[in-house]
């Protein structure tokens, strides 16, 4: 029988309440895949789950497993699924569960992956491009020519926020450090230093769309950064939780931003990939397929800066939270 490793929350906190332990294998049910992983990716999500502030998983309780999505090869099939075959290449994102060898899945959630694409790609793919790709296409809509400004930009949402924009024919600037200043060109935007510059004095006339997964100071100077009329895209709050604030806090931060935005004639947006799915699970299933298939045609390319097995994952998690990452590591479990 084969052996599945997974990657659990034993303890609420840093690093070291993250351990790998051997589970029982599962068998797909009703309306279930089973899937061998072949990728899951390990996001900073991970680390505000593992902290207990992410609203989503607010009442799971440790031991649970992480993983926000995976890449998977279907080695079982349930009753009642039509459509899939032993041997099929699937994609889903769960939230939790997928830093594993094997996992179930609901076979109705599941995305293909074209024949050929690199795993680890395809999983740096599912949270933060499609993600991305929603910011820009389906919560705010953004014409070409318009003055965009991503913050987080060498890390891996706003990697993706940068390419997808660039060829969505907008004009981008990207906040990081200035050893990243190279890759932020390369993705066609104009860098900005944020240790040594002020973004909010970049333009005079200030930025169109912000889109902002920091939530520094509850994103006020994101705010100052627009132009009358212009948009604030909020979609997390990294800031907080490298200060250690309670989620009580970061919630009412974030609930306010839209008063905030009114007050100075502009707009502001909380966008949640969850409860976009939720609403529109066929956006989901859409983008994702329209992101693979422009990787298949090498249109794309997310930049992966580490494949790692279990024994490394503690680790990944420091680095995760240390911040400076320009790239996505991904658990490869074979």
């Amino acid at each position: 029988m084969p052996r599945n490793r997974v990657v659990q929350v034993v303890r609420f906190g840093d690093a070291d309440g993250i351990e790998v332990a051997d589970a029982p294998l599962p068998a797909a049910g009703p309306g279930q895949v089973r899937v061998r992983v072949l990728a899951s990716s390990l996001e900073y999500t991970d680390v505000v789950i593992r902290r207990h502030l992410y609203l989503q998983t607010l009442r799971r309780e440790p031991p649970f497993v992480l993983g926000y999505d995976l890449i998977g090869e279907i080695d079982q099939i349930g009753e009642g699924v039509v459509g899939l075959r032993i041997g099929d290449c699937v994609a889903d994102m769960t939230v939790l569960g997928s830093n594993a060898s094997y996992r179930t899945l609901e076979a109705a959630d599941v995305v293909p992956v074209p024949e050929g694409v690199d795993a680890a790609e395809a999983a740096a793919m599912v949270l933060s491009w499609t993600t991305a790709y929603q910011l820009l296409h389906r919560a705010v809509h953004i014409l070409p020519g318009r003055r965009v400004l991503v913050h987080g930009a060498a890390g891996a949402v706003g990697q993706a926020l940068l390419a997808l924009g660039a060829g969505a024919g907008l004009r981008m600037w990207g906040t990081a450090r200035a050893q990243h200043a190279d890759l932020v060109r390369s993705l066609g935007a104009t860098p900005i230093d944020y240790q040594r510059e002020d973004f909010t004095q970049v333009l005079t006339r200030g930025f169109d769309v912000v889109f902002d997964g920091i939530g520094q100071d509850g994103y006020r100077r994101s705010l100052a950064a627009l132009n009358r009329g212009g948009t604030l895209c909020g979609y997390g709050y990294s800031a907080s939780v490298q200060r250690g604030s309670r989620l009580g806090g970061i919630m009412l931060a974030v609930a306010s931003v839209s008063l905030r935005a009114w007050l100075s004639g502009k707009h502001a947006r909380i966008y949640s990939i969850n409860l976009m799915r939720a609403r529109h699970p066929e956006w989901f299933r859409e983008d994702l397929a329209r992101l693979f298939a422009m990787l298949k045609a090498g249109s794309v390319r997310p930049r992966v800066v580490g494949r790692i097995g279990f024994g490394e994952v503690v680790d990944a998690h420091r680095r995760i939270e240390a911040g400076g990452l320009d790239g996505k590591l991904v658990l490869c479990p074979a």
